[in-house]
C-alpha cells in the first residue's frame, strides 16, 4: 500500500513550524460543561514531520475480542509513556508549547503521546470517549495534531440523544494537515468522539494525541 502524501498546496513557507496555539483558534462550547477548541494550521509545512512519523514510528497492528471473535483494529497506533522519547523533537516542542499554552486551566503539563496511523478510509475509530484513569471523573483535556490526508471527528453525547437544541445526531469537525483540535472540560465524561469510515478516496493520516499523566 502506498501511504506517501502529496505536498500541501496550502502551506506558504518550506519551513517547518508551529504557528502561536492561540493565534486563529476558536472555542466551540458544548453541553454539560464540555467544549471543543479547533486551531486550524498550527502546524505549517508539516510533510516533513508526516514523512519522519510513518518512516521511524515502530507502529503496531492491534487485535481485540469482539463480541465472540477477535478482529483487527483497523488502525496502526504507538504509545509514548511519560518520560519516553518521542520520535521527533517537533512533537516535544508542540506539547511543551501546548502546556503552556492551557497551563491555567489545565494545572499540569502535557505527559503522553499516542500516535494513530490511518492508512486510507477504511481505518477509523470507532464511537468511545477516553475515559481509562482519572478522566473517567475528572475533567481533562486531549490535544490532537491532525497530519496527512483530511479526516473528520465527530463527536455525540455520550447517552446518544443527539445535539441539544438541534436535529443533529452528532457534530462533525473537519481536520486537515498541520490543524489542531482540543477536546477538554467534561468532554471525555460526557461526549463520545469518533473517527467514522469513508468510501471517499483517501490518503494516509496521523494523529497525535497528547494527554495528561494517568488518562488514556
Amino acid at each position: 500500500m502506498d501511504l506517501t502524501l502529496q505536498g500541501s498546496l496550502l502551506d506558504l513557507t518550506d519551513e517547518m513550524t508551529l504557528r502561536d496555539v492561540g493565534t486563529g483558534m476558536r472555542r466551540h462550547p458544548l453541553a454539560r460543561g464540555a467544549w471543543v477548541d479547533v486551531r486550524p494550521g498550527w502546524l505549517a509545512a508539516g510533510d516533513e514531520l508526516f514523512a519522519a512519523l510513518l518512516h521511524d514510528v515502530p507502529w503496531h497492528a492491534e487485535r481485540r475480542q469482539m463480541y465472540d471473535n477477535v478482529v483487527d483494529v483497523p488502525r496502526l497506533t504507538k504509545f509514548y509513556a511519560a518520560g519516553e522519547r518521542l520520535p521527533h523533537p517537533l512533537l516535544d516542542r508542540a506539547r511543551d508549547a501546548l502546556s503552556a499554552h492551557y497551563a491555567s486551566e489545565l494545572g499540569e503539563p502535557f505527559v503522553t503521546a499516542g500516535l494513530c496511523l490511518y492508512r486510507d478510509g477504511r481505518d477509523s475509530v470507532a464511537w468511545h470517549g477516553d475515559r481509562i484513569g482519572r478522566s473517567r471523573d475528572s475533567d481533562t483535556m486531549i490535544a490532537i495534531l491532525s497530519l496527512g490526508s483530511p479526516r473528520v471527528l465527530a463527536l455525540r453525547p455520550r447517552d446518544g440523544g443527539g445535539i441539544p437544541g438541534t436535529t443533529q445526531k452528532s457534530l462533525r469537525y473537519p481536520l486537515g494537515h498541520g490543524d489542531l483540535v482540543v477536546m477538554g472540560g467534561s468532554c471525555q465524561r460526557t461526549w463520545d468522539h469518533a473517527v467514522p469510515k469513508t468510501s471517499e478516496p483517501m490518503g494516509p493520516r496521523i494523529s497525535v494525541q497528547f494527554r495528561v499523566a494517568g488518562v488514556r
